[in-house]
């Protein structure tokens, strides 16, 4: 687009420009004119702007922009949390840097005042240094006004600097801290937290939601507060310069405002189908480019089906994607001539307000329509503004709403620590437990178990699936609460005890080893972060896993890969039981440690095991009765009940539930 500047202007009476220069003042004005018009032609990061504004977006900070379906929106805030007193809290939150804060807001205001600067600066430089009234350029006034131009650039641009190191740290400081506050708050919350929520939703809180806490400064208040002080600025600076074009310009602009929102609302919906349809070829991919989603589909030999589901996403991505870059382009077609219309209109204005003796310099009409292009943008994004508040808001209500969400375990004001005297003693008194999410309808798991373990003892509970056993092992460190009775450690109630204290002499082995990403010396340090590498080793060789190890190229320094997949079984579960061993704790519990492993491992394991639980407590939850024939104490649960007791040999003698278990599993062999 390129506005020419119409010729009524140079044709001024000559009581203005003498009359032997006026032809060439009026090439000089035409020139000066398009050269300041081409300078805001639609190209750079003006024609982005426009671009992505017109397709659905709406103006961020400095301009930039940033699309999603408004509608979409709406409804998304309209299901955040409420939460009380929220501004309060949100302002609490930035509250220790109010200096910062205080500091940019006053260079949001200053920088957005200096951006109509320019053109006024503009007109007296057309009016007073390149055509005075006198006929000739006035060097001296044209080089003050052009020296003042370029030192309010340079201070605009030091300022927008500035503005942006205080947001950016202020923004990133304040998200930094509630992202590690909400972590180590879910850290203390309850099992049952974390085995009723999707992992995926703790993650968008953290990542998403708390990520977006620097943007809010960065982009909503500074982008609202900069474009309200630059609307004011600009439409004060018109009325200023000519009231009649003001009016003009005011008739004019709400067509194009109305052709970008409905552009926009058409985009936005695909740019939100877009969105969706990328989600879901990113959840194929992490499903099909795992481990184990790799090893399912070579197993059932089903990669050409995971092909062909991911490429007909991949089909419907790439349509959606043309979809979205086409649409609207009619509107922006519109757009683009309405924005060369509305100046060519201001200067037909102009040069009709001219010829009836209205006081309007050319330095008058290239300020007023600089002044009124720089006004699109910030008063497109002052319409988002409710919009931008709201989201705004319900992003920290989400975060709120998980600060606010209370542990269901939580130490006693009179807690102690374990006594270690007594440490291995533990035992149930008609304990009542049902899962938190169970309904009241639903029977409870236990119902009034009671046993004692002696310290140094070694105590297997076995019973059919279902029947409570695994629940016992969740009781006894309090990741669970129980339901009624008292669950004894150390010859206290487990709530009188401090929860630190507890779980430090407590081990737990279970079924489902998880190893990190990481060397086996890391994994195993993970227990006891200072230990020695002679200690590494000493527990290495007792849980029968050092001379694996050392048949490594890295040793203990061998990175086991996600979720320790470069190991075997039965390395993972050696390597487990060191780490327990590591820790050195008073009483050890073994969930099903060696049923998922086949005979020759599960002989190697059992081997470690049975020296890990030398001079300790040791809680065996089997579903193998050959692993726990040697236990001191079997406890047979059935039905949330413990229905017998008593060592291997009385229980077969007894001819019960354990003779018929143990009876079925002969039969399988």
């Amino acid at each position: 687009m390129v506005a020419t500047f119409p010729g009524s202007v140079a044709q001024r009476r000559s009581s203005d420009w003498p009359a032997s220069s006026a032809s060439r003042r009026a090439d000089c004005c035409w020139t000066a004119a398009r050269g300041i018009s081409r300078s805001r032609e639609l190209s750079g990061p003006a024609y982005s702007d426009l671009v992505s504004t017109v397709r659905g977006g709406h103006p961020g900070p400095r301009g930039r922009i940033s699309g999603g379906d408004a509608d979409a929106q709406r409804a998304a805030n309209a299901q955040a949390p409420k939460i009380p007193n929220l501004l309060p809290r949100i302002a609490a939150l930035f509250a220790p840097h109010k200096t910062a804060l205080i500091t940019t807001a006053v260079l949001v205001i200053i920088g957005a005042g200096l951006t109509v600067l320019p053109p006024l600066l503009t007109a007296r430089a057309f009016d007073m240094g390149l055509f005075p009234k006198s006929g000739h350029p006035n060097f001296p006034v044209l080089l003050e006004i052009v020296g003042l131009m370029v030192l309010i650039f340079v201070a605009s641009a030091a300022l927008g600097v500035w503005q942006t190191y205080l947001t950016a740290t202020v923004g990133n400081r304040v998200m930094g801290a509630m992202r590690v506050r909400l972590f180590s708050h879910l850290q203390r919350m309850e099992l049952a937290f974390f085995t009723r929520t999707k992992t995926g939703i703790i993650q968008s809180r953290l990542q998403n939601d708390v990520g977006g806490v620097a943007n809010v400064l960065t982009n909503t208040v500074s982008s609202v507060l900069g474009n309200t002080v630059t609307v004011i600025a600009a439409f004060v600076s018109m009325l200023v310069l000519s009231w009649q074009l003001t009016v003009v310009a005011i008739i004019l602009m709400p067509i194009l405002v109305i052709a970008q929102r409905r552009v926009g609302r058409v985009r936005a919906k695909i740019a939100t189908k877009t969105q969706e349809s990328l989600s879901d070829m990113t959840a194929i991919t992490q499903e099909t480019l795992s481990v184990s989603g790799i090893l399912l589909a070579k197993s059932f030999n089903q990669q050409n089906t995971e092909v062909d589901r991911y490429a007909k996403e991949n089909e419907t991505q790439i349509g959606l994607q043309v979809r979205e870059q086409m649409s609207g382009q009619w509107f922006f077609a519109m757009v683009q001539i309405f924005l060369a219309i509305i100046p060519a209109v201001i200067y037909l204005c102009a040069a009709w307000l001219i010829l009836r003796d209205v006081p309007v310099t050319a330095g008058t009409i290239v300020a007023f329509t600089t002044v009124q292009a720089r006004l699109m943008f910030p008063l497109l994004g002052l319409m988002r503004v409710a919009l931008d508040l709201q989201t705004s808001q319900a992003l920290f209500a989400r975060i709120f709403e998980y600060f606010d969400l209370k542990p269901a375990i939580v130490d006693r004001p009179a807690a102690r620590p374990v006594q270690q005297s007594r440490v291995g003693h533990v035992a149930f008194d008609d304990v009542v437990f049902r899962y938190p999410d169970a309904g009241d309808e639903t029977p409870p798991t236990l119902k009034g178990l009671s046993f004692e373990i002696q310290p140094g003892q070694y105590a297997a509970f076995v019973g059919p699936s279902g029947a409570g056993k695994t629940t016992v092992s969740y009781l006894v460190p309090r990741l669970y609460e129980a339901s009624g009775g008292t669950v004894r450690f150390a010859d206290t109630d487990v709530r009188d005890l401090e929860q630190e204290s507890l779980i430090s002499n407590i081990g737990i082995v279970s079924q489902e080893t998880y190893l990190f990403h990481a060397t086996i010396a890391e994994n195993l340090r993970y227990a006891k972060p200072d230990s020695s590498d002679a200690e590494l080793e000493a527990a290495a060789r007792a849980a029968n896993i050092h001379d694996t190890i050392a048949s490594f190229p890295d040793r203990y320094e061998t990175v086991v890969g996600e979720r320790g997949y470069r190991l075997s079984g039965g390395e993972k579960q050696r390597i487990a039981i060191a780490r327990v061993l590591l820790k050195d704790p008073g009483v050890l519990i073994l969930d099903e440690a060696t049923s998922a492993l086949d005979s020759i491992s599960e002989r190697v394991v059992q081997q470690a095991l049975d020296t890990a639980s030398r001079g300790r407590t040791t809680i065996a939850i089997a579903h193998r009765l050959s692993t726990v024939v040697g236990a001191d104490v079997i406890f047979v649960v059935d039905g949330g009940r413990i229905v017998e007791r008593g060592t291997h040999s009385e229980l077969i003698s007894a001819g019960g539930v354990y003779a018929r278990l143990h009876a079925e599993q002969i039969a399988l062999r």
